[in-house]
């Protein structure tokens, strides 16, 4: 089990900024793969980001290149999404999931194990 728990979602305007954080226990192997996904309604769950634990590699769904990074702390076992220049177009549940066996980083849902509840973003015109 790796219990997620996302954080830092809210009402925001276009244009602003919004960190999500993601708590994770028992979540500290250096082999996982974190990754941010967002599912607005009537959507598919879309790959926003992801980031090996391990090297620190990072991947970007191709509408938030430039605008969102994602970045790890190991100290404390969190990952965080930092979002900039944020779009009406944003506004989607974020969830944070765990790949417990990855040989690459995927940006297939499929991939990942593990699901947080998610977060709501919404973002006014």
């Amino acid at each position: 089990q790796v219990p997620l728990i996302e954080s830092g979602g809210g009402l925001v305007q276009a244009g602003g900024s919004l960190r999500l954080s993601c708590a994770g226990s028992g979540g500290t192997s250096s082999n996982y793969v974190w990754g941010w996904f967002r599912q607005a309604p009537g959507e598919d769950r879309e790959f926003v980001a992801a980031v090996s634990w391990n090297s620190g590699q990072t991947k970007y769904g191709e509408t938030v290149k430039g605008r969102f990074s994602i970045s790890r702390d190991n100290v404390d076992t969190m990952v965080y999404l930092q979002m900039n220049s944020l779009e009406p177009e944003d506004t989607a549940v974020y969830y944070c999931a765990v790949d417990l066996r990855p040989s690459r980083i995927y940006s297939a849902p499929e991939e990942y194990e593990y699901w947080g509840q998610g977060t709501q973003v919404i973002v006014s015109s």
